[in-house]
């Protein structure tokens, strides 16, 4: 594991800190951005954004359901209704979390 930290270490140096270094650097974003560029990337990328939005719609609703039920439910009592008397108190507060220590101002 060191022997492979030290030649990433000589590697990431020979990038940054050489002339030749950093026109391979150029040329690697330039052969990155071509790649990004081509039209079959894009084809895969159109593809998987689709897919991602349909799945953050699909799971953004199930999140907000469950989110309304949790808060239905940590709102009403037994009778369904709102009942005060069911709400617990916070167990810390911020004063209570640091004690003996002054607020600095």
């Amino acid at each position: 594991m060191k022997r492979f930290v030290f030649i990433v270490g000589v590697a990431v140096g020979y990038l940054f800190g050489t002339a030749s270094g950093r026109r391979l650097l150029e040329r690697l974003r330039v052969w990155g951005a071509d790649v990004w560029a081509d039209p079959r990337v894009q084809e895969y990328v159109q593809e998987y954004e689709a897919q991602a939005t349909a799945f953050a719609k699909q799971q953004g609703t199930a999140l907000w359901e469950k989110a309304v039920d949790a808060a239905k439910s940590a709102t009403t009592g037994s009778t369904g209704t709102y009942d005060a008397g069911t709400l617990v108190e916070p167990v810390l507060d911020a004063d209570d979390a640091n004690p003996g220590t002054a607020d600095i101002r």
